[in-house]
């Protein structure tokens, strides 16, 4: 049968659940207060998060991206081309939003990198555009960075600068330059007395305060002025600030966003990014216009110097000769010539351009910057196709630099498509160039015959035409570009920019997108909940101690044979003082279990029962008096030895000495008789352990000690024999050989779950026999035993059969209310 029950044990080993799902559970609702207490705390951090942290807005703004031309000199051409259409347009003003460069204007026409700040309930708030007073600063001296510099108001005219260093070099930056250098303040408290309007000059601080006109500022009132550095300002806006297409239908027209602790910043900051925007993409638009201008402000100015000369040249010769008079036929051959003369400047002008471009397409890589061809009179539409082209694809080149690596093979694409247009251009030049060589020679030829029928005419004569044909050559080449610099002008001014504002900016009340007070109450709900699930999951699997009698019925198959509830007492005579109470029926509970446990194994000579543990303070020397007092005041002479050899205990109850024992029974120093004593609980004897051995193990492995105990079966009803732990020493296992049966305690909150397998091993292989569980410090709880029933009444003194027959101790009113409590 023993074999059996052994088998029964392995088998239900094997079988058990791993993780107690239903014990972790009940482990929740036991610290239902931590739980709740966790909560409470993650409510009020989130209040407290809710109240301090400043609200964040964010503010949009609407701009649209057109593709405007303006004619320039003839419908065949323009002045602005087509720079790869409003796709490419809308790609290059994203990208143009997030650069540095851009940021960097924004940043530095707001002044950003300054605040204005006022002492508030929880920090200094921003009080841009708020503040009674305006401070001027002098870019070019340096401000002091990260630290706000005190303001105080003394009447409506002075104020006074207040600050304090805590040592004598501080960081300042000089925003005309963005240099950072460090620069020497007084150590300690400053103050300094100014005027409005005076000129602040201090080595961390340069410029000029002035009072806002119409505002009343209260004598002794404070305000900061705040200096952050440049390239940190620029970096958060730069990073901050979104832009994207407005809708997928209408991919040309963009939506800025921007958000901020400041409203009013946001809304300057998003119209000084259109502002600018619109205003470097009218400049782009206008390169091409700006330089035909440039080129022909340099041919005005080469025609203005040969102008000027010629004039000079004829003032002279008129000083010198008298003016002739020439006659009709001399003036029409004379107004030839200069026909011809114009005509053949104008071809030369166009050869000095074609020139001219064709050795800037053999040397640059940069085509935006090729003037117009029309500048000077050339309306080939070859030539102005390529141009055009060449400029585009130029452009185009330029904008995918900001988004893409050198590398990339679109860069080689354009290029391809550059070079493949430029060389078309190079041929067109060629034959062009060849064709105006042409015109040259037959203007040369007619101008030739033509002055070989002015060669009859006088010499002075002769050179009067000469000079006054070159005048008038300049001055009608001077009034031709001068017309068509006019023309340029006009249509750079008539150019608009591709940037439309559609919706700009503004505070209309709300925006406020954070903080999400509802979200932080949720989210520290949940943190409060689930934090301590697992922390208490963590204690769970890290808690290796037996809480309830379900936790031994898991870990093992040797019976439970009762429950003994927690008891405050002076002493562990309680069966024998508090015979009523709920702990006394407890161990009269166990006395009957045992009774059925020996009658099984036909025991009626005198029974010894064994008690011990798997360490000290589980409650082994109580069960054993208890027991023992137990089986002496059923009628049953009943004798206790204290065989715990290494630690004594059991002698101070009954107010007997310990330097006699059953050691010095065992090595024959005393009689029997000697070490025991009789005690006052009729019918109980009780032998002390004495003094300690060097030897004990061997001691109790003795042939005596066998002697002692079959001469205690003759003379005894009961032998309780109290034992040293198990699980710390081997003296109990000596004993087994003479234990009737054993209990082997269990003190809950307190026994180690890992002690268990020693006793399962010890009765597997059959070293310990009749072993049961007692459950020592038991408490009835909903949470705890939901596998085990039997006995709780017996085992809590306020249990169900407690409150009628059982003894109760006397509590205050207070005790009894915080019991209640803890049951709920």
């Amino acid at each position: 049968m023993e074999q059996d029950t052994r088998e029964e044990y392995d088998s239900g080993e094997s079988g058990r659940v791993s993780f107690d799902f239903r014990g972790y559970l009940f482990k929740i609702i036991n610290l239902w207060k931590f739980v709740l207490l966790s909560i409470g705390v993650a409510l009020l951090v989130a209040y407290y998060i809710n109240v301090r942290k400043q609200n964040v807005y964010k503010l949009d703004s609407l701009i649209s991206v057109e593709n405007d031309q303006n004619p320039f000199f003839t419908a065949n051409t323009s002045i602005s081309f087509n720079w790869g259409g409003v796709s490419g347009k809308v790609g290059k003003i994203i990208t143009a939003i997030k650069t540095r460069t851009h940021n960097e204007k924004v940043v530095d026409s707001l002044q950003f990198y300054m605040d204005y700040l006022v002492e508030g309930k929880y920090r200094k708030e921003d009080i841009y555009k708020k503040a009674p007073f305006e401070f001027i600063i002098d870019k070019t001296k340096p401000q002091l960075l990260g630290s706000p510099v005190g303001i105080r108001f003394l009447n409506a005219n002075e104020f006074e600068v207040f600050t304090q260093f805590e040592g004598s070099t501080r960081s300042a930056q000089i925003y005309s330059s963005q240099l950072v250098k460090k620069v020497n303040v007084p150590v300690g408290v400053f103050k300094k007395t100014f005027k409005s309007g005076e000129v602040i000059d201090l080595p961390f601080l340069n410029g000029r305060l002035v009072f806002k006109p119409n505002l009343i500022v209260k004598p002794q009132s404070e305000y900061f002025i705040e200096f952050s550095n440049f390239d940190r300002i620029v970096k958060n806006y730069q990073d901050n600030i979104i832009i994207a297409p407005s809708a997928q239908a209408s991919s040309s027209v963009l939506r800025l966003q921007l958000a901020g602790h400041n409203k009013h910043k946001i809304v300057d900051y998003l119209n000084a990014t259109s502002a600018i925007l619109s205003l470097s993409e009218l400049e782009r638009k206008n390169l091409y216009a700006t330089n035909t201008i440039k080129f022909i402000d340099s041919s005005l100015a080469a025609v203005n110097v040969k102008l000027k000369d010629f004039g000079d040249e004829m003032n002279n010769f008129r000083k010198q000769n008298k003016v002739f008079d020439v006659t009709e036929e001399i003036t029409q051959i004379s107004g030839q010539l200069r026909g011809y003369d114009l005509t053949k400047e104008q071809e030369k002008a166009k050869l000095a351009y074609l020139d001219n471009l064709e050795n800037y397409l053999n040397t640059k890589t940069n085509y935006t910057e090729i003037a117009a061809p029309t500048s000077v009179g050339i309306q080939e539409n070859n030539i102005l196709s390529s141009v055009g082209k060449i400029i585009q694809l130029a452009a185009e080149r330029q904008n995918l630099e900001y988004t893409t690596k050198e590398s990339s093979g679109l860069f080689k694409e354009l290029d391809r498509r550059i070079d493949a247009e430029k060389n078309v251009l190079l041929e067109t030049i060629g034959a062009t160039k060849k064709t105006i060589g042409i015109q040259l020679t037959t203007l040369n030829r007619n101008i030739a015959n033509l002055e070989a029928k002015l060669s009859g005419l006088p010499e002075d004569q002769q050179e009067y035409l000469k000079i006054q044909r070159k005048l008038d050559i300049s001055q009608e080449a001077y009034n031709i570009y001068m017309v068509k610099r006019s023309e340029a002008a006009i249509v750079k001014a008539a150019n608009i920019s591709d940037i439309t504002v559609i919706d700009e900016a503004k505070d209309i009340g709300g925006g406020r997108i954070g903080p999400n007070k509802s979200l932080n109450y949720m989210m520290a709900l949940m943190m409060g909940f689930f934090v301590p699930m697992f922390l208490i999951f963590g204690l769970f699997l890290l808690d290796n101690t037996i809480h309830g009698s379900d936790e031994v019925e898991q870990l093992s198959k040797i019976p439970i044979l009762g429950l003994i509830g927690k008891y405050n007492y002076k002493n562990n005579l309680i069966v024998f003082e508090k015979p009523k109470s709920a702990v006394a029926e407890s161990f009269r509970s166990i006395r009957s279990s045992l009774q059925f446990l020996y009658k099984r194994q036909g025991k009626t000579e005198g029974k010894t029962l064994m008690i011990t543990s798997s360490v000290s303070g589980e409650g082994k020397t109580f069960c054993s008096i208890n027991i023992a007092t137990v089986y002496a005041l059923s009628g049953k002479k009943t004798i206790l030895l204290g065989l715990d050899l290494r630690k004594p205990k059991i002698f101070g109850d009954f107010n007997i000495e310990n330097d006699k024992g059953i050691v010095n029974y065992l090595i024959g120093e005393s009689s029997f008789e000697d070490v025991k004593s009789t005690t006052h609980v009729e019918n109980l004897d009780v032998v002390p352990s004495g003094p300690v051995p060097p030897n004990p193990s061997e001691l109790l492995m003795s042939d005596q000690m066998k002697i002692l105990i079959d001469q205690l079966r003759q003379d005894y009803d009961m032998i309780v024999l109290d034992t040293p732990p198990l699980g710390l020493v081997t003296d109990a296992l000596e004993l087994t050989q003479y234990a009737d049966a054993t209990i082997f305690m269990v003190r809950l909150d307190y026994t180690k779950k890992g002690m268990l397998a020693l006793i399962n091993a010890k009765y597997r292989t059959g070293e310990v026999k009749n072993i049961s569980f007692v459950l020592n410090f038991y408490k009835h709880k909903t949470n705890h035993n939901y596998g085990y029933g039997y006995g709780y009444g017996y085992g809590y003194g306020y249990g169900v059969y407690g409150n009628a027959y059982h003894e109760q101790d006397d509590q205050s009113i207070l005790k009894r209310v915080k019991r209640f409590l803890k049951r709920i």
